[in-house]
């Protein structure tokens, strides 16, 4: 179309040869242009050329164009982290001495307090001090704003999962397939009632691989993965109020 218009120019067929194959190619590289730059043509004694009004008018289109492709691409990888899961970890210089503090000194004191009820019970042969409370300390000091740290996902999975290890070595005895069973079990019923904490898959496996624990039978359930969790969750009270008050 931007060709046939050109053709239509006064002069284009009367000149000579040389100065027609070059407003054709002129024709042609405004065409080329027209989707960014719709060209003006105007003439101005013989010869045709955009105008300065259609030049500034084009880079400003263009220029849109450009700041909304760049703006479709940011949203799209924003998105595309966002679905993933993607979590941009904190500058070491953005950490106050008290989010490292106040945390650690909550797990110190929860392992002393543990310590000492397990004077208390010793007698019995059992103990507070097990590995998977370990962990529960570090989610709950270190991430009390993760699911897994929900009151609700960890007395739910403390104390269906440690039911499960009872019930699996009772079915299969200790060994492979008792471990296997009561993991997967774990999975299974954490995903169904929606309580995902992470601590309470290794319960299982704590208590087939522990004589001392068989004694207390499906008691189990509630000491000492769920009553450490009493007195743990008692600290992280302590701590977050701690963390948002006393900084430093």
């Amino acid at each position: 179309m931007a060709l046939l218009q050109c053709q239509s120019l006064p002069g284009i067929g009367c000149g000579s040869i040389a100065l027609a194959r070059a407003r054709v190619q002129q024709c042609l590289a405004a065409a080329s242009h027209a989707p960014l730059l719709p060209p003006l043509l105007h003439a101005n004694g013989g010869r045709t050329g955009l105008s300065t009004a259609s030049v500034k008018a084009g880079n400003a289109i263009g220029l849109t164009r450009r700041r909304r492709r760049d703006l479709r691409v940011v949203v799209a990888e924003a998105s595309a982290a966002a679905a993933a899961g993607k979590v941009t970890p904190a500058s070491p210089g953005g950490v106050s001495i008290s989010d490292v503090l106040w945390p650690s000194a909550g797990a110190f004191l929860a392992m002393a307090v543990l310590g000492k009820m397990d004077q208390m019970v010793a007698f019995k042969g059992v103990s507070l001090t097990i590995a998977p409370l370990g962990a529960v300390c570090c989610v709950l000091f270190s991430a009390p704003g993760s699911p897994a740290a929900k009151k609700y996902n960890m007395f739910v999975a403390q104390i269906g999962c440690a039911a499960l290890g009872v019930l699996a070595l009772s079915l299969f005895g200790p060994g492979w397939l008792a471990r296997g069973a009561a993991l997967s079990a774990c999975i299974a019923f954490m995903t169904i009632t929606g309580s995902t904490h992470p601590p309470a898959a290794s319960l299982p496996l704590l208590f087939i691989d522990g004589p001392k624990f068989h004694n207390l039978q499906y008691w189990y359930a509630l000491f000492p993965g769920a009553a450490g969790c009493v007195v743990l969750c008692l600290i992280q009270e302590v701590v977050v109020y701690l963390k948002k008050n006393f900084k430093f």
